[in-house]
């Protein structure tokens, strides 16, 4: 299978859409399980800080085979080991460890796609090793078509896979050349008939020169050779929203949209005087809020998610991740010592957190804070 990856990705925007169990079907499928602790309504998942835990990683190249070569840091020479043995500590409850044979019960025979950029595939790489070390025996297939990448293990008839887009809404080759649609998602037709959706979205919105992707935007009648890069995600986020309540019937499927990844190529946003980008870190921020605060395509997200019908959980995975300066591949990664990659994230690492937040929040019951 050919691999691929792109060296790009600050941070992203993810929503899930799956199939709902009833609250009873949560309950029930909770009970016999020490290690899953129920939500309370004063419990925040998404708050908290990063504590040293020495039982992780759950898996390595070893157990995970098909780790791509751009994450395993590891296997690309990283001497320390202590990024690997952390675990996200919520203020007020107990996040559950993730339960990768309890996650492939729950969802057997459903069909996972990820829609997104390379941060989706960080996250959907992390997920399908989480689940392979599970069964370690039960066969599966990993193949290639397109721009779709799809994992199977057919013991379980679940599928999670993966499709390259990066702005959610359309990118076309026209005469003039390539046109930025922000009214346009005809190519959500393709995301129709899986149980999960996890969409991210946001990096390729600020490419410059070279390595912007469009040569113009159009919104509604009106061609720009550039805009306001906030004002346009806005209003692509706004499209890609009408999409949701057109084509999500709230009865049946749960929608959680999930913000983050940010890169960390400057030291002075977490007040080394030290460091000048995420080479050679170590160690998390110790604190539970990010010194520079949230990036501003956050309180987009906010925005459109108040406007939406379809109910919408969002998963705040922003702050958890900034925290975690010490988490990506920088000269371990894509390009090696050439390069230094401060925006996607060694495997094992920070992904499999959020893949336990996602498992937490599905089985949680609905009356609690995030949802």
């Amino acid at each position: 299978m050919k691999h691929w990856i792109k060296s790009f990705c600050s941070f992203a925007f993810v929503v899930l859409l799956v199939s709902c169990h009833s609250k009873t079907e949560q309950l029930s499928m909770l009970i016999g399980h020490e290690d899953h602790y129920l939500q309370t309504g004063s419990c925040d998942f998404f708050r908290g800080r990063w504590v040293q835990d020495d039982s992780y990683p759950s898996y390595n190249s070893t157990s995970c085979p098909f780790i791509m070569k751009e994450f395993d840091c590891q296997k690309n020479g990283r001497p320390d080991t202590d990024y690997l043995k952390y675990r996200w500590k919520p203020r007020r409850c107990k996040l559950p460890r993730f339960n990768g044979l309890d996650f492939l019960r729950r969802f057997k025979g459903k069909r996972i796609l990820f829609v997104g950029d390379s941060l989706s595939l960080n996250q959907w790489k992390s997920l399908t090793c989480m689940l392979h070390v599970s069964v370690p025996q039960t066969n599966y297939t990993l193949e290639r078509k397109g721009a779709l990448s799809t994992f199977t293990l057919q013991e379980y008839r679940i599928s999670v896979a993966l499709s390259r887009n990066g702005f959610l809404v359309d990118l076309v080759k026209e005469k003039m050349g390539a046109v930025l649609k922000l009214d346009s998602i005809n190519n959500g037709n393709a995301w129709r008939g899986y149980d999960m959706l996890i969409f991210n979205t946001w990096h390729w919105w600020l490419h410059t020169e070279r390595k912007q992707p469009w040569d113009y935007i159009q919104q509604g009648d009106r061609i720009h050779k550039d805009m306001d890069r906030l004002v346009a995600f806005k209003e692509g986020l706004t499209t890609w929203s009408k999409w949701v309540d057109s084509n999500v019937d709230p009865k049946i499927t749960k929608v959680f949209f999930q913000g983050i990844s940010p890169t960390h190529f400057n030291g002075k946003d977490w007040n080394s005087s030290k460091s000048t980008t995420c080479h050679e870190e170590t160690k998390p921020l110790r604190s539970s809020t990010y010194p520079k605060g949230s990036p501003p395509a956050v309180a987009v997200v906010k925005s459109v998610l108040k406007k939406i019908s379809t109910h919408v959980t969002l998963l705040d995975m922003t702050t958890l991740s900034q925290l975690r300066k010490d988490g990506h591949p920088s000269i371990y990664g894509f390009g090696g010592k050439r390069g230094n990659d401060c925006s996607h994230w060694c495997l094992p690492g920070v992904p499999d957190t959020w893949n336990q937040l996602l498992y937490a929040t599905l089985i949680t019951p609905r009356n609690s804070k995030n949802n």
